[in-house]
């Protein structure tokens, strides 16, 4: 018996788009995973350098430091 190309499922190109559109978003909702991931970590490590950085202010603000050392606390908090 000759099918002529028709698998005889009754499907044909509809499941074949499917797929792909499944195997697109599936592929998305990881990139988006991975972008969020590394936007969260990169935030994280920010806020902490910022808040080490309003205290040193808070400090010289005080007088419990000189110019020269917040200064240098400065630098060596890469703020």
């Amino acid at each position: 018996m000759m099918w002529h190309g028709y698998e005889g499922w009754g499907w044909g190109w509809g499941m074949m788009g499917i797929g792909l559109l499944f195997m697109l978003l599936f592929w998305s909702l990881v990139i988006l995973g991975i972008a969020a991931l590394l936007k969260w970590l990169r935030g994280a490590s920010g806020n902490a350098a910022n808040k080490s950085f309003d205290i040193l202010k808070e400090r010289y603000v005080r007088g419990e430091i000189t110019r020269e050392q917040f200064e240098q606390m400065k630098r060596d908090i890469g703020a």
